[in-house]
């Protein structure tokens, strides 16, 4: 990349942007939401055109892959077909298709076309796809068949396909967005493992903490208020010291440099006012006949004049030292309703039944002040004992029942409050009545979400934004029952480290579902359940 530009109509994400991706690489971007860190990679895959720069590859017919980090699952597609698309093998099969076709129609350049072509499919995987998809799959237990189409698999489900297709991708540059959204730990494990195995040339954007820390060489910040891009070496506990480092010195500089001028500045107006002074007290004092203390009055004037335009020199000679910007700063509170009775949820010979997943049989109490950590391999059943716990999914058999005055707030695993098509400042509104439109837009500003996030379709935000709104959406009305289930996909660091701050500060009732590893060591909590297989585990 050489001199890389790229913004959204007048607004500037990042300009003059220079990085080499060497084999071996792993580069982790990071910077707030917006910053452009799924811009970059879009740009890098070839997807969007830079408004200045360019970018090339060596050799030019590198493969490169871009895994976004909502993927797609279109209707009808199978899971075979999916993982032949996210690892590049669909377009490359297709590709020697039409090669084959032009050497047997005798086409001009058909035979390098075709090797050409037969080359690409061979060195991303084409071969053996199925067999080491069969294996990876069965590996990964995804126990479905590779015929089975994609938007019939739970959330559990299509994260592991998602994993697959990784662990299949045989890409010269990996592109990766936001790959340890909805992953388990042993998910994570395999991920972890893959990156840091590549030979290839990696970027990769990511919020997970210990993710980074574990795998990244360097980290590239897109620092959106400085309108500045560093590149740091030797990772990402490295690159946390230098950039603490690194602020530290340019607010010092900023601070000796604003107080130099201010000094000059300062003595340059005392320096006129004598000079005023002195010429005012010449004319007053002045007669005709005293040349000589005339003299000394102008003589004394013409030093102070000298030495003010020598001060003003000093300030000029200055060399400036731009402010630091002061970084926006999510300042998150959770508003807690008024206290719920002894027992807050329970589940009594509960079971649910989801074609063939089992949950249960569940016996469970959560009281006041509970604070539960659930934890599980994807599948296990996190999401579905959420549901059970909340009345909103239908028990096969037993009860479910919430306590006399629990009020519930929830940020869900898809983020499903804001997946519709009218505005966010509507769709928002409607869920907060009946505080005034003005103060439903205040409020989302303070979680980031501006004028122009507010008139949008609700369904076209990113999915960061779309949790920030769920988290706004905790501040703006009171509730006592906390519920979130991966509430740290797609939020950026500072955004993270708010949640853990204002989780510290809610009195209320909490359960929470993570696999960040860092969140669950922060978070305090005095219950822990492991979901396996539909049973409930307290440890």
């Amino acid at each position: 990349m050489k001199n890389l530009a790229a913004g959204h109509g007048d607004r500037v994400l990042f300009s003059g942007l220079d990085l080499v991706v060497a084999p071996g690489d792993v580069i982790g971007l990071v910077g707030v939401n917006g910053a452009g860190k799924s811009t970059l990679l879009r740009l890098l895959a070839g997807l969007d055109e830079p408004e200045q720069g360019g970018i090339g590859l060596t050799p030019a017919t590198a493969s490169v892959g871009h895994l976004p980090q909502e993927p797609e699952r279109r209707q009808g597609e199978t899971v075979g077909r999916f993982l032949a698309r996210r690892t590049g093998v669909a377009r490359a099969q297709a590709d020697l298709d039409a090669a084959t076709q032009a050497l047997v129609d005798g086409l001009p350049g058909a035979d390098d076309a075709y090797s050409t072509s037969l080359e690409r499919w061979l060195s991303l995987g084409g071969a053996d796809l199925d067999e080491r998809a069969e294996e990876v799959a069965a590996d990964l237990g995804l126990a479905v068949g590779l015929d089975q189409p994609m938007t019939s698999l739970s959330g559990g489900q299509a994260a592991r396909a998602g994993l697959a297709s990784l662990l299949l991708s045989r890409y010269d540059v990996f592109l990766l967005d936001e790959p340890t959204n909805d992953l388990d730990l042993d998910g994570l494990d395999r991920l972890e493992k893959f990156v840091a195995g590549l030979r290839a040339g990696t970027v990769l954007v990511s919020h997970d903490r210990e993710f980074l820390a574990r795998t990244v060489t360097s980290v590239l910040e897109l620092d959106l208020p400085q309108q500045q891009v560093r590149l740091y070496g030797g990772g990402y506990q490295a690159y946390l010291e230098e950039r603490e480092v690194a602020r530290t010195h340019a607010r010092e500089q900023y601070e000796e440099y604003a107080d130099t001028r201010a000094q000059l500045e300062a003595r340059a107006r005392a320096q006129r006012n004598w000079m005023e002074k002195g010429v005012r007290n010449a004319r007053r004092k002045m007669s005709d006949n005293d040349k000589i203390g005339r003299n000394v009055r102008i003589e004394s004037t013409e030093k102070q004049a000298a030495k003010a335009r020598q001060t003003e020199k000093m300030i000029e000679r200055l060399e400036a030292v731009e402010e630091p910007r002061k970084e926006w700063e999510l300042r998150m509170e959770i508003a807690a309703a008024p206290r719920a009775g002894a027992v807050v949820a329970t589940l009594r010979g509960a079971v649910a039944r989801r074609g063939p997943f089992t949950l249960g049989p569940v016996n469970l109490e959560i009281g006041w002040g509970d604070r539960v950590a659930i934890t599980g391999a994807n599948g296990s059943g996190k999401s579905t004992l959420l549901a059970a716990l909340l009345g909103r999914l239908p028990l096969d058999e037993g009860n479910a029942a919430l306590g006399p005055g629990v009020v519930v707030g929830e940020v869900d695993q898809a983020r499903g409050l804001f997946l519709g098509g009218e505005p966010l400042l509507d769709a928002f509104g409607a869920l907060v009545e009946p505080i005034p439109p003005a103060d439903v837009r205040t409020l989302l500003a303070k979680f980031g979400l501006r004028a122009a996030h507010v008139t949008r379709p609700a369904a076209t935000l990113s999915p960061g934004e779309r949790t920030r709104a769920a988290l706004a959406l905790l501040q703006a009305r009171g509730v006592n029952l906390l519920v979130l289930d991966e509430p740290t996909n797609h939020l950026d660091l500072p955004a993270i480290e708010q949640l853990e701050s204002a989780l510290a500060h809610y009195p209320g009732t909490l359960l929470l579902v993570t696999h960040d590893r860092r969140m669950l060591e922060a978070v305090q909590v005095n219950r822990r359940l492991v979901v396996s297989s539909g049973q409930i585990t307290e440890v």
